[in-house]
């Protein structure tokens, strides 16, 4: 005989699944319909960045990329390319890889030993705007290569950029970033978070992304997972807990040539996903 009821039990569980799926739809609803923080703002910005583009263009500016192998990454700069707004772009990693986007003459990749960053303070002098994507993974990397990579190389990197002139950073962090968290991912993005806001960059703009939508060239299978359950979920609740990574990139470059921008700002997943100007929130005109 089975020590527990199965007519009993089933019926039970049943409910229980139902009861988590009505309060994981009814939180996502509030996420999702929770007021964006400054939605005309961010939608001037997304909308005013298409007429200053040729203005910026003319003004010769040159970027610098730190992570540009990592999806986000990839997606900037197949869209710096496409848009040609920089007179140079700085790609700076651990090895040169085959990029068609960077065929173009204004593309260069450096390759930095980020033990020894101090070695290649060249690499990072002489930008006007930066995009920091660097990151990896616990798992990975174990914690203190998460810490060495997330958190020493991006803020050693920010200090020797801000040294060579980089006026403008935009950094990568994640959704829920806190250096008074218990999570080491959120609070080793919000740490750095801190640390680049004393820095003292002319701008400085910080992206919370929520779990970004891309197929990754890497293998994580955990995230694949997490990422296919996740697809529905994007489609009812498009700025809830998710974001294309193409939203991120966007977001990036309009804010980039906006005229409207302050000296320290943080967008939150659902702010990204209006600043990019693809997700439809801003009314016609």
């Amino acid at each position: 005989m089975l020590w527990f009821n199965c007519d009993g039990l089933l019926p039970g569980i049943s409910i229980a699944i139902c009861f988590l799926a009505v309060s994981l739809a009814g939180f996502l609803g509030v996420l999702e319909h929770t007021t964006f923080s400054d939605v005309d703002y961010l939608c001037s910005m997304a909308e005013g960045s298409a007429n200053n583009r040729e203005m910026f263009r003319q003004g010769k500016k040159t970027a610098v990329v730190l992570g540009y192998t990592g999806e986000t990454g990839q997606a900037l700069v197949k869209q710096l390319a496409k848009e040609n707004l920089f007179s140079k772009v700085t790609l700076i990693g651990r090895r040169i890889i085959p990029l068609n986007e960077s065929e173009r003459p204004e593309f260069e990749q450096k390759v930095v030993d980020f033990e020894n960053l101090e070695e290649h303070r060249d690499a990072f002098s002489g930008h006007d705007v930066g995009f920091w994507c660097l990151g990896t993974t616990r798992a990975k990397a174990g914690v203190e290569g998460f810490k060495r990579v997330d958190h020493d190389y991006v803020l050693k990197s920010a200090e020797m950029a801000k040294a060579g002139g980089l006026k403008h950073l935009h950094f990568m962090s994640t959704m829920g970033a806190d250096h008074r968290g218990m999570a080491l991912y959120t609070k080793t993005k919000g740490q750095v978070e801190e640390a680049l806001k004393v820095m003292h960059f002319a701008r400085l703009s910080i992206y919370r992304p929520g779990v970004l939508m891309v197929n990754r060239q890497e293998s994580r299978p955990m995230e694949a997972i997490a990422r296919f359950l996740l697809v529905p979920v994007a489609k009812v609740f498009p700025t809830a807990i998710t974001i294309p990574v193409e939203s991120v990139a966007q977001a990036m470059i309009n804010n980039a040539v906006s005229d409207k921008g302050k000296s320290v700002e943080t967008f939150e997943n659902k702010d990204i996903h209006v600043l990019s100007g693809i997700s439809g929130h801003c009314p016609k005109s």
